[in-house]
C-alpha cells in the first residue's frame, strides 16, 4: 500500500541565532509535518527554548530560514536576514499558536477575554462566533464556570488551560509548548498531558520539556538539543530505549542535565 504523504507545515534550514559572543544555535534544521507531536529535549542552555522564540519571531535569527505551510517568514539566503514583509507576517504568524511556561495572561482581562482579545481586534473576526467558540473552549478545558474569573482568581492549571485555550482560538495550524508544565502540580500537569494528547489528533504539536517521562508519553517523534545543536533526532520510542547517539544515551541515563 502507498503510503500517504503528508503536509509539511514547518521547515526550518540552518537556522543560528547568537546572543554577542555566545552562539546558542547553530545550523539548526528540522520539519514538522502534519498530525505529529514532537518532543524537544536537552539540559538546560542548550538552546530549546530559544529555538521556539526563532520560530515565532519572539527572537530574530542570525541566519537561516524558516517557513510555514511554504510561506517562507525569513530566509538569508542572500547574505542578509530578511523577513516577510510585515501584513504577509502578520498572516503567516496565524499559522501557529504558543503557549508559555509562565502563562503570560493579562492580569486586568477575564479569562474569557483573554481568549476573545486577539482573534476580535487582531483576526478581526465576528465578535458573536468569538464568543461563541470561547464559550465551547472553556466547555473543552473544564472551565465553563471561570469565563469571568481573573487570572489571580485561578490556579496555576487553570490558568495554563485558559492559555492553551486562547492559543487555540487562533485557529493555528501548529500549537508550541513551552515547558508548560513545569510550575504546575502533578494533577494539574495530568490534566495538561490529556489535553495535548487529545488536542494531537486535530493539531501539530512542538512542546519543549525537561520531563522526558512527559516526552515518552505524548511525543511521536523527540530532537535532543545540546549546545544549540540537534545531537540526535527520530521517533521518540527509539530515541529513549535504543539511543544511537553516546551523548543521548548519557542524558537519558541521568549522567548530566
Amino acid at each position: 500500500m502507498a503510503e500517504i504523504s503528508k503536509k509539511t507545515l514547518l521547515e526550518v534550514k540552518n537556522l543560528s541565532k547568537s546572543f554577542g559572543d555566545l552562539r546558542v544555535l547553530k545550523d539548526i534544521s528540522m520539519e514538522v509535518e502534519q498530525s505529529e507531536v514532537i518532543s524537544i529535549i536537552g539540559p538546560s542552555g542548550s538552546g530549546k527554548s530559544t529555538f521556539l522564540r526563532c520560530l515565532t519571531m519572539l527572537e530574530k535569527i542570525d541566519g537561516g530560514s524558516i517557513a510555514y505551510c511554504g510561506e517562507t517568514a525569513v530566509t538569508s539566503e542572500s547574505g542578509t536576514v530578511c523577513y516577510a514583509a510585515k501584513s504577509d507576517l502578520r498572516r503567516i504568524q496565524g499559522y501557529f499558536g504558543l503557549v508559555f511556561q509562565n502563562f503570560n495572561l493579562f492580569p486586568h482581562y477575564t479569562a474569557l477575554q483573554n481568549i476573545t482579545d486577539a482573534p476580535i481586534h487582531v483576526q478581526k473576526r465576528d465578535k458573536q462566533e468569538v464568543m461563541a467558540e470561547a464559550a465551547a473552549l472553556l466547555k473543552k478545558m473544564g472551565l465553563s464556570d471561570k469565563g469571568d474569573y481573573y487570572p489571580y482568581q485561578l490556579s496555576g492549571g487553570q490558568q495554563q488551560r485558559v492559555a492553551i485555550a486562547r492559543a487555540l482560538a487562533m485557529k493555528p495550524e501548529i500549537l508550541f509548548f513551552d515547558e508548560p508544565t513545569s510550575a504546575l502540580d502533578p494533577i494539574s500537569t495530568l490534566k495538561v498531558e490529556e489535553l495535548c494528547t487529545e488536542l494531537k489528533r486535530k493539531y501539530t504539536i512542538v512542546i519543549v520539556t525537561h520531563n522526558m517521562q512527559q516526552a515518552m508519553r505524548i511525543a511521536d517523534r523527540t530532537a535532543f538539543f545540546l549546545h544549540g545543536r540537534i545531537e540526535e533526532e527520530g521517533p521518540t520510542e527509539r530515541i529513549f530505549n535504543n539511543p544511537q547517539n553516546e551523548k543521548t544515551r548519557e542524558y537519558i541515563g541521568g549522567q548530566f542535565g
